[in-house]
């Protein structure tokens, strides 16, 4: 079967049956309908060729166009596609990749729940919060502490993590028990700094204070991302996870690392909580652990977690389930897709193209004056459009006047924050490929002055 035999036109036209995310009609008049994609490239129906910036959303690690991880899921798929994985049942790919990641990203980090996205990571590791505190005998602890700028997903729960405001105007949210504090942005920091304090020591003096504030007896979590994403790529200080995890033990909090776009080789380490020895108790993935070739995410738990799980009575069993959690093909895909990027050495190409696609955001930077505070690690890159450098206002209609700018000539990047264009390429690019980045982008620069 194929899907690709009707032209342009008629695609475009049918394409009206479909909500897409984020929808609204205004931003969807010149859709790019992707007919077929090769490593960083994109082919379009109307026979537009455009770099992915993006790799997809934040997700095709290993590149388009992989010839190997279709044959894997067709072989498993060909002995088992799917079965429940729910308690009493379970598949050799899902062990195996369960026993792949035990330890991977952290030593006490050694079992595993398989979800099939990000939204759903986070949607479980708040309900293992709730159960870990409760069987504690600590039902009080329900509060979960995000940060502002975060992104943590779009389900219910999620979006309320998610510190994004416009996520939540039309749906009501946040609900109850979610709350928000300043995330450690050092270019544009929401907070109070007192004399002598660097950003990072600020911020992370705000999770004590909402602590305390809210009351230690009733907070149960506080979620972070290691490198903020769609809230605008907010890198923090040095000593900001230090402090964070010494805050968290103190209260009795647990640590959720939000690895769902920093996972899997994005910033050049293996996961973004890498750069500073984090130690999460519940660390949530997604995207890079498949790199997009099939739906797949999960969460992974602290060894203290998992005996509070294993060693519960029957009457107060983890009663939580997803229906293709563990999915077979899913899991196969999964496994040789962590193959490749350790074969292929995608990680270290990440940190060495990320290096190359930094230098050349600061080329941009000193030859244009709205573009100031760039910011990454590996490939994983905001570059901030502003008003003027001195007062540090962003300018989201420029940034949107630049991303489509730079589609036009065949690059897509994606405005996120105050006014940040987001890069995230696939771990494969090639440093020609990182040049063409800066080549386009500033094309498309120079055409909105």
């Amino acid at each position: 079967m194929t899907t690709n035999t009707l032209d342009h036109a008629t695609l475009l036209q049918q394409d009206s049956r479909q909500l897409h995310g984020l929808h609204h009609p205004n931003l969807h008049k010149d859709p790019l309908i992707v007919d077929r994609a090769d490593g960083v490239w994109l082919y379009g129906t109307d026979g537009r060729k455009v770099l992915d910036g993006m790799a997809g959303l934040w997700n095709v690690n290993i590149g388009y166009g992989n010839q190997e991880l279709p044959d894997v899921a067709r072989e498993q798929m060909q002995k088992l596609a799917y079965t429940s994985n729910f308690v009493g049942v379970t598949n050799p790919a899902s062990i195996q990749l369960a026993e792949k990641l035990a330890g991977f990203a952290h030593p006490t980090l050694n079992t595993t729940y398989f979800t099939s996205g990000g939204s759903e990571s986070n949607e479980t590791a708040f309900k293992t919060v709730y159960y870990y505190w409760r069987r504690l005998g600590k039902p009080e602890k329900v509060k979960i502490i995000s940060r502002m700028n975060a992104y943590h997903g779009i389900t219910i729960a999620a979006a309320s993590a998610t510190g994004v405001t416009r996520y939540w105007k039309m749906f009501g949210l946040p609900i109850p028990n979610f709350l928000h504090i300043p995330d450690p942005n050092a270019y544009r920091y929401a907070g109070d700094v007192k004399e002598g304090e660097t950003v990072a020591q600020a911020a992370a003096r705000a999770l004590e204070e909402a602590i305390l504030r809210e009351g230690p007896e009733t907070v149960g979590g506080f979620i972070a991302e290691p490198i903020q994403g769609a809230g605008g790529l907010v890198m923090p200080g040095d000593d900001y996870f230090d402090r964070v995890r010494a805050i968290c033990d103190k209260y009795e909090v647990l640590l959720i690392a939000d690895e769902v776009i920093t996972g899997f080789g994005r910033t050049g380490k293996w996961f973004g909580q890498h750069h500073w020895n984090l130690r999460p108790d519940i660390m949530a993935f997604a995207k890079g652990v498949t790199s997009g070739y099939l739906p797949l995410g999960g969460i992974q738990i602290s060894d203290d977690i998992r005996d509070v799980i294993l060693n519960a009575p029957a009457e107060d069993s983890w009663m939580h389930g997803i229906t293709y959690s563990g999915h077979a093909a899913a899991c196969a895909v999964g496994i040789r897709n962590i193959e490749i990027m350790q074969e292929q050495k995608l990680v270290e190409n990440a940190d060495a193209m990320g290096k190359r696609l930094g230098a050349g955001f600061q080329r941009l930077r000193d030859e244009f004056a709205f573009v100031d505070n760039v910011r990454g690690a590996g490939l994983l890159w905001g570059v901030e459009i502003v008003t003027d450098r001195e007062s540090r206002t962003g300018d989201m209609a420029k940034a949107g006047a630049i991303a489509n700018a730079a589609m036009q000539r065949g690059l897509r990047t994606r405005p996120v924050g105050a006014g940040t264009l987001a890069f995230s390429p696939s771990l494969a690019i090639t440093a020609d490929e990182v040049d063409t980045i800066i080549e386009l982008l500033g094309s498309a620069m120079d055409s909105v002055v």
